[in-house]
C-alpha cells in the first residue's frame, strides 16, 4: 500500500507528493525477519562464546597483552603454528590435484551427474569421527592395507602408516575432498558452451581448448575451493588427534591441551591468532576475481 504524504510548500503556491511505498519497505524487511532466528541463535551459541574466549586472552590473571608479546618467542607455539599451515598447504594442494578431474567429468556428466554427486556427498552423510576410525582401520600396523601387501608378498613386515604426517593428509584430503570438487565444478558449469565451441572451430585442439579456454576460466572456482579448503584445514582437532603423529601436533589440538590444563589466557591468544589467520584469509580470498560467483547457486 502507498501512502501520499504532503510535505510543506518550498515555496509559495508549491506542494508536493512524496509517497511511501511501504510495500517495496516490507520486501526489504523479509529477508532480515526470516533469518532474525538464526542470526539470534548464531549470536548466543557462537559469537557471545567466542568472545568470551577472546576475553580470557587480554583479561587471563588481569587486562594486558603479555599472553600476545609471548608468543614471538614461543618455540613451541611458532614450531605448532608452521606445522599447522604445512599440513593446510599439503592437504589443500592434495584436494586440487584430485578434485578437478572429478568435477570436470561431473560438470560434462549428463545422466550419471547425479550418480557422480551422491559419491561426493557420501562423506557428508557420516561423522568425521567414524571416517577417522575408518583410517585408523585400513592404516593400522595390522589394517587392511599392510595385512593386503603381507598377503601379496610386497612387503615382510607391517609398514608404519598410522600415526604419520602422511596418515594425516590422506584422512584430511578425504573428508575436505567435497568442499574442493563442488565449487570448481560450479566454475565449469557457468563457462559459455559457445566458447569451447569457438575455440574449435578455429582450429584448437582438445587439450589446446582445455588449456586456453576452460582451465583458465575455471580458476575461480579452484581458488574458491582452495579458500575453503585451507580454512577448514586450519581447525582440524579430531583427524590429526586420531590418525596423526604425536609430533605433528595442530593449532587446534594445542589449543585444547591448555584448555585441559585450564590455562585459560594461553587458550584463548591462541583462538585469537587461528581465528585471526582464518578471516585473514577469507579476506584475501575475497579480493580474488570471481571467487565469490563461484560459491554461488550454478545458473540455471
Amino acid at each position: 500500500m502507498s501512502v501520499p504524504i504532503m510535505t510543506p510548500p518550498s515555496a509559495p503556491g508549491y506542494k508536493r507528493n512524496v509517497v511511501i511505498d511501504w510495500n517495496n519497505a516490507r520486501t526489504r524487511a523479509i529477508p532480515w525477519l526470516l533469518a532474525s532466528p538464526l542470526l539470534v541463535y548464531m549470536a548466543v551459541v557462537y559469537a557471545m562464546p567466542v568472545v568470551a574466549m577472546l576475553l580470557r586472552s587480554l583479561n587471563d590473571p588481569s587486562w594486558s597483552l603479555d599472553h600476545y608479546a609471548a608468543l614471538a618467542g614461543d618455540a613451541v607455539f611458532l614450531k605448532v603454528f608452521w606445522i599447522t599451515l604445512g599440513t593446510s598447504l599439503a592437504v589443500t594442494f592434495g584436494c586440487v590435484v584430485l578434485a578437478y578431474p572429478v568435477a570436470l567429468a561431473l560438470s560434462r556428466a549428463r545422466s550419471t551427474a547425479p550418480l557422480i554427486l551422491m559419491v561426493i556427498l557420501l562423506p557428508f552423510w557420516t561423522s568425521v569421527l567414524v571416517r577417522s576410525y575408518a583410517w585408523m582401520v585400513l592404516l593400522g600396523r595390522h589394517g587392511v592395507i599392510n595385512e593386503a601387501l603381507l598377503a601379496l608378498g610386497l612387503i615382510d613386515q607391517p609398514l608404519k602408516l598410522l600415526n604419520t604426517t602422511m596418515a594425516t593428509q590422506i584422512a584430511m584430503i578425504h573428508i575436505l575432498l567435497p568442499y574442493m570438487i563442488l565449487p570448481i565444478a560450479n566454475a565449469l558449469r557457468q563457462i559459455d558452451p559457445s566458447l569451447p565451441r569457438a575455440a574449435w572451430g578455429l582450429g584448437a585442439t582438445p587439450w589446446g581448448t582445455f588449456r586456453q579456454v576452460i582451465f583458465p576460466l575455471s580458476m575461480p572456482g579452484v581458488a574458491a575451493g582452495m579458500l575453503l579448503v585451507f580454512v577448514l584445514a586450519l581447525g582440524f582437532y579430531i583427524t590429526p588427534a586420531m590418525v596423526g603423529s604425536s609430533s605433528d601436533i595442530t593449532l587446534s589440538m594445542l589449543i585444547a591441551q591448555e584448555v585441559e590444563q585450564l590455562n585459560w589466557g594461553y587458550a584463548g591468544t591462541l583462538s585469537a591468532v587461528l581465528l585471526a589467520l582464518a578471516l585473514a584469509m577469507i579476506g584475501i580470498g575475497q579480493l580474488v576475481p570471481g571467487v565469490s560467483n563461484a560459491l554461488r547457486t550454478t545458473k540455471s
